[in-house]
């Protein structure tokens, strides 16, 4: 019914018989050696060296030099920006002005013409009316200051010279009349001439014709017979 039994003798000197590692744990083991060894092998053939002491502290301090310049160009931008504003706040006011003197311009130009329109009309008639001169001598010259209208208020530019021939004495009673060469014209509806003529030492004018013409020569488009003062 019962085996054969064994003796068991007792040892205390026997020593337990050493457990071995389970062989899943040496492979994750191995693994895990395996993959940091990859790794650093990687970081070594791919990654950029490390820097050393030096040249960290020669990268920072390129680093912190470069963004100095950045804020100083922050600050030049600034100033430069604050500059635009200001021209752009002058051209603005600039304008304003512009348009107010175009406006007073326009204005003056109205009432120059109703004052104008309001000479007498020149006694010959004609295509170019002489409504009004001035004449002047002073430092051996003849200023004159003439105005013109053309009839029908016709505003295209008319092309023409004015022709002045100037009648006076030369001294001592002898009569001289002197014919300035022709000055080009392009008539609008009106005009207001001024210049003057250079005089020969001791003349004294005394009347003037006012010529208008096409062209030099040609067809007589008004005229008027006046008496220097």
């Amino acid at each position: 019914m019962f085996g054969r039994s064994r003796k068991v003798y007792f040892d205390p000197y026997r020593r337990r018989r050493a457990r071995r590692l389970p062989r899943w744990l040496l492979l994750l083991t191995g693994g895990i050696v395996a993959g940091a060894a990859a790794v650093v092998g990687v970081q070594q053939r791919l990654l950029p060296p490390r820097l050393s002491a030096a040249e960290s502290a020669q990268l920072r301090s390129t680093f912190e030099q470069a963004d100095g310049e950045r804020r100083q160009l922050g600050i030049e931008l600034a100033a430069l920006r604050q500059q635009l504003d200001t021209a752009l706040a002058e051209g603005r006011e600039l304008g304003a002005q512009l348009d107010t003197a175009r406006a007073e311009r326009s204005r003056l130009r109205d009432d120059l013409a109703a004052v104008i329109d309001a000479l007498p009309a020149d006694p010959r008639g004609g295509e170019v009316e002489i409504r009004a001169a001035q004449f002047s001598t002073a430092a051996g010259k003849l200023g004159y200051e003439l105005v013109l209208t053309r009839a029908g208020g016709a505003s295209r530019p008319l092309p023409g010279v004015l022709r002045l021939v100037v009648a006076g004495d030369a001294g001592r009673g002898a009569a001289t009349t002197l014919t300035p060469e022709p000055i080009a014209l392009a008539l609008g509806r009106q005009e207001v001439l001024r210049g003057s003529l250079p005089l020969p030492e001791g003349f004294r004018p005394r009347q003037a014709t006012v010529r208008v013409l096409d062209r030099d020569g040609g067809k007589a488009l008004g005229m008027r017979v006046l008496r220097v003062p």
